[in-house]
């Protein structure tokens, strides 16, 4: 079980915040605004209303203590910026923040945080590949343009294998495990039979798994 702070609790702190809590970890959650902060209080660790740009509230909260914190200030550059000057005055090392535009992004850069999100433009590409690849389920990149991807199968490729369904994809990419029904198949190999409905997680090159698309889609 980890620690974490999240500092701002809108709709994308409060459910960052919700989900670290039933990933079973220990939330302090902090905001300005006592309706946000009271709303909250049920769902987290801790929930509290406070000046994120004061370095006193945030020692008193034992900030400096949480593994990990997440900046999601929604309005106000400059608080956003102050907050995380003083959590790296602190010693925190993991600092996760929300840019709301791309001066935002550039200063954040400049300062050295740990990752920049941007939760209105991420969704977007996530929508926007769901609607182009209609049979992928999630996907997570993993750097150097390689991705993992869970791929639904569909009627059409019912009993074929995944030798068969990769094609000269096959030495490109790797089949990681399968998911069908309540059972997770983590033995996988290029003869294996696939069925409809089976959920297959694949990982390669975002070139690769572009090409067999066609496979998945085809009547």
């Amino acid at each position: 079980m980890a620690q974490f702070a999240v500092i701002g609790l809108g709709r994308f702190g409060l459910s960052a915040s919700i989900e670290l809590m039933r990933l079973g970890n220990t939330v302090i959650g902090i905001d300005s605004n006592e309706k946000l902060v009271n709303g909250a209080a049920d769902s987290l660790t801790l929930a509290a209303i406070g000046d994120a740009t004061d370095e006193q509230t945030l020692r008193e909260l034992n900030i400096g203590q949480c593994d990990s914190v997440l900046v999601a200030i929604g309005e106000g550059l400059e608080a956003s910026i102050l907050c995380v000057l003083l959590l790296k005055s602190m010693g925190i090392e993991d600092i996760w923040v929300k840019a709301t535009s791309q001066p935002h992004h550039t200063i954040l850069s400049k300062l050295g945080v740990s990752r920049i999100i941007h939760p209105e433009e991420e969704m977007g590409v996530r929508v926007a590949q769901s609607f182009n690849y209609p049979m992928v389920n999630q996907y997570m990149p993993l750097g150097l343009g390689h991705y993992i991807v869970e791929i639904v199968i569909q009627e059409n490729c019912n009993k074929l294998t995944i030798n068969k369904l990769l094609g000269k994809a096959v030495t490109e990419i790797n089949p990681v495990l399968i998911r069908r029904r309540q059972q997770l198949i983590k033995k996988v190999d290029i003869d294996f039979i696939l069925e409809t409905n089976d959920s297959l997680v694949l990982a390669g090159a975002l070139s690769a798994l572009k090409g067999i698309a066609p496979e998945f889609l085809r009547p």
